[in-house]
């Protein structure tokens, strides 16, 4: 019979993470482990690393929820399951532990080698490009981002914006455009909902100088009609975020996406309820024409390569994927993940550290 059980780490930042709800300078991991005593040695391992002011299921029960989940699980006597299946045991406000699930379901099939899905870059023939995160913070502290963002050879960048004056996070924007035109460089945005709605056409206004790929959630989410106005008029690309978390029921997904109509719907697994709920929208969103993108959410690296995993099966081989967060802690998990020009490259049989 299988065995669930669970190990916690927390997680440091090489910086605080600065976020539109303030800074982050720790976040907790916890680790599914699901074993059978019949085949000793071999380990599922899943990452539930729920996120502060974002996450549905984060707050001070998560570690008890989890231990709750182990129990009831051990208690039912599973001799098998599928990813489908494993989805279903856990509730939908519970996202994050039902990626964790998913994900160590996976890897338990495929032998416990962190190996999810057999592709290309599973087998280390290829990467996949990502977007180079630069982080809210002062000027100098961004531009010290961007900088060598562009020095390690990253050929879209994604600039965190909302957190400090605008005219300078302007002026940031036309420093990088003087030395990386649009035909070198693509360049994202993230608002993380900071612009109300009455001002948010007349600063996308401005922004459209830089010719953007996109900007990320505007306005705050939660404003539907005003969402789909700034949709309708922006002269940027609007891409939908932290809108998608918590529609967990299809006909609802279908009637946010139908009445905003956005470019873009970037998908954070760990958020939106594991990796069926992400298909789920992949699949509404280009039944629409909607394009979409995969992004991690502060997850170490065993979270970090089950999502590389997963978009590696058939996310767009030349369009940037959000992946490059596993080097922001200090005591991240060693794992054969690395990154290079701006593409993230797994080493097949390469080591994994310790998940304690």
């Amino acid at each position: 019979m299988l065995h669930l059980s669970y190990s916690r780490r927390v997680l440091r930042f090489n910086f605080p993470a600065r976020t539109s709800r303030g800074a982050l300078t720790e976040h907790y991991a916890y680790y599914l482990q699901l074993t059978d005593p019949v085949q000793p040695g071999r380990v599922g391992v899943g990452e539930a690393a729920p996120l502060a002011g974002l996450s549905p299921d984060y707050g001070p029960a998560t570690e008890t929820q989890i231990a709750d989940f182990c129990r009831i699980f051990n208690q039912q006597n599973h001799p098998a399951l599928s990813p489908e299946t494993a989805a279903a045991l856990v509730p939908a406000e519970l996202p994050a532990l039902r990626f964790a699930l998913e994900t160590a379901v996976l890897d338990w099939q495929q032998g416990g080698r962190r190996q999810l899905y057999d592709t290309p870059f599973s087998r280390g023939q290829a990467g996949i490009p990502i977007n180079g995160l630069v982080w809210m913070g002062d000027a100098a502290f961004m531009r010290e981002q961007i900088q060598k963002k562009l020095a390690d050879g990253y050929s879209c960048l994604k600039l965190k914006i909302g957190g400090i004056d605008f005219a300078t996070e302007l002026r940031l924007l036309a420093e990088i455009r003087a030395v990386a035109p649009p035909a070198q460089l693509t360049l994202r945005v993230d608002a993380n909902g900071a612009f109300a709605p009455a001002e948010a056409l007349h600063k996308l206004q401005q922004l459209a100088q830089f010719e953007l790929h996109s900007i990320e959630q505007p306005i705050r989410a939660g404003q539907w009609a005003a969402m789909a106005a700034v949709c309708r008029e922006s002269p940027v690309p609007v891409a939908l975020d932290e809108e998608l978390i918590g529609i967990t029921e299809a006909g609802q997904q279908e009637q946010l996406l139908d009445q905003i109509r956005p470019a873009y719907i970037i998908l954070k697994p760990t958020l939106v309820g594991g990796l069926a709920a992400t298909r789920r929208w992949i699949a509404l969103a280009e039944a629409r024409g909607i394009a979409w993108w995969l992004t991690s959410a502060l997850e170490s690296n065993v979270g970090l390569n089950a999502i590389s995993q997963f978009a590696a099966q058939f996310a767009p081989p030349d369009f940037p994927q959000g992946l490059g967060t596993g080097q922001l802690y200090t005591n991240n998990i060693a794992a054969p993940l690395t990154i290079q020009r701006g593409h993230l490259y797994y080493e097949p049989g390469g080591v994994w550290g310790d998940l304690e």
